[in-house]
């Protein structure tokens, strides 16, 4: 192949043109550069609001290419044959993609890159998705981490490379290959008429994560290690949407995060540390990746959950309606929004285990298919460490009570008036669009009782602790 072929660049979840090493080696090479994305299985197979969107990403990145003069060529299918029907169409000597570190993930790269080998293409993955390389941290012992804090303290005072600029110019093909037409493939399809609600609560492209950011940065992570945890109030980055499909790096949030520790806003390094916490997950993912579909505590494996998805208790879980304030303003914000608030997130995932003593893969599942921040090695950890079944978990005797939860850290109520509608003469707009979000098929409307509960605090916690008690591992 001359040196003058062009490179094929594949995005996947990288979605963005500043800080993307493998975009910036393939301008910087001189040759022609034809941006991709491939609605794969591996895309394909997300949940109803991830893979909506990732859609919406994917069309913020095609109008940022067309403002520098380039394309996105889209493409349906296996990766590998996509990717070989691109190169004999354009004579393409090169692709470039920057790396994922999930097992299905894993699995695609590898077979593409020897596929791609085998035909003699130069087949090149980029660091982007992380700060770190999981292989590239390693205890004093050569091992893994398998809790947070002494990771933490391994990486905090690592030297990391500047965030890199977005290209001026992205060299065109003589000619571009055929592409699909985006509204095709109709990726919010599965979301059906919570599409329209959800929408508004979206924040999608580059452009509007790196002004999320600057927002944070400048008027909220001076109080962020309190206001986080204050669902009723907006304490948090709202990042982890973009950090999800790479319109933002890592790397920018975290030299953002510095310059701000160094400017005399301390609780920075809070959010520093929930950078590192997502690190962490992808650290696991990479050494243990059974952590996204088993116990990763084996052990656990005897642990009699429920596993029966029909249970009454389950669908009122889902649905918002168990009768616990709490639980159910947090279920309904992730309906209304895509998204959920962190301290609602533990609440719901203790309830969901503890109290209703259901597997904690019946929460993954729901949270893969109804987070518009879905992220397979998050998801994976944050579900396994509320379940006390993962790596640096809570105490698995640790049980939130999630009535004296809400009286710490919603005492105004703030957060269940703008989530539930039942108990209120004027209910907030937010809550009445959780009506306008669910299926017809939930039968809920405002005028509703509010629900008794399915079970109580204390009831919960009584048969959880007897459940644990009577463990033989």
């Amino acid at each position: 192949m001359s040196d003058k072929s062009p490179i094929i660049l594949w995005f996947r979840r990288d979605l963005r043109l500043g800080d993307h090493p493998a975009l910036t080696q393939a301008c910087d090479s001189g040759r022609p550069v034809i941006p991709i994305f491939i609605y794969d299985d591996v895309a394909e197979g997300q949940g109803a609001a991830p893979r909506f969107r990732l859609g919406l990403s994917v069309a913020s990145l095609q109008e940022a290419l067309q403002d520098k003069g380039s394309k996105l060529i889209l493409r349906r299918g296996n990766a590998l044959r996509v990717l070989r029907d691109v190169i004999r169409e354009t004579g393409a000597g090169a692709v470039y993609w920057s790396r994922l570190y999930d097992p299905d993930s894993k699995q695609r790269d590898m077979d593409v890159k020897a596929g791609l080998k085998d035909d003699g293409i130069e087949a090149v993955s980029f660091r982007g998705h992380l700060l770190f390389e999981p292989w590239s941290v390693e205890t004093q012992t050569g091992g893994f981490y398998k809790v947070y804090t002494p990771m933490w303290n391994s990486v905090r005072s690592r030297e990391l490379p500047d965030t890199l600029p977005t290209p001026g110019k992205i060299a065109s093909p003589k000619s571009w290959p055929d592409s699909d037409a985006l509204d095709d493939w109709a990726m919010g399809a599965d979301m059906q008429r919570g599409r329209d609600v959800v929408l508004p609560h979206c924040t999608v492209g580059e452009s509007a994560a790196s002004h999320r950011l600057g927002a944070f940065i400048a008027n909220r992570i001076s109080d962020y290690k309190a206001a986080r945890d204050i669902p009723g109030v907006k304490g948090t980055s709202g990042l982890s949407e973009n950090l999800t499909y790479g319109e933002i790096s890592p790397l920018a949030c975290w030299h953002a995060g510095w310059r701000a520790l160094h400017d005399g806003k301390g609780d920075a390094e809070v959010f520093l540390k929930e950078l590192v916490w997502r690190e962490f997950a992808y650290h696991l993912v990479h050494h243990t990746p059974r952590i996204t579909t088993a116990n990763w505590r084996e052990d656990w494996d005897a642990f009699p959950w429920n596993t029966d998805e029909r249970l009454a208790e389950v669908k009122a879980w889902k649905q918002g309606r168990t009768g616990i304030r709490f639980v159910d303003a947090a279920m309904r914000e992730l309906q209304v929004t895509g998204t959920m608030h962190n301290r609602g997130r533990m609440i719901v995932a203790s309830y969901l285990t503890k109290h209703l003593m259901c597997h904690w893969k019946i929460g993954l599942d729901w949270f893969a298919d109804q987070l518009i921040d879905w992220d397979p090695a998050s998801n994976a950890l944050g579900w396994q460490w509320s379940a006390g079944s993962g790596p640096d978990a809570t105490p698995y005797f640790r049980v939130f009570n999630p009535v004296t939860q809400l009286d710490k850290f919603d005492k105004d109520r703030n957060y269940v008036k703008a989530w539930l509608a039942e108990e209120y003469e004027t209910p907030s707009k937010t809550a009445l669009s959780f009506y306008d979000a669910i299926p017809l098929r939930w039968n809920m409307a405002p005028g509703d009782a509010y629900p008794d509960p399915v079970v109580t605090a204390e009831e919960g916690r009584k048969a959880a602790l007897a459940a644990y008690e009577d463990r033989d591992f």
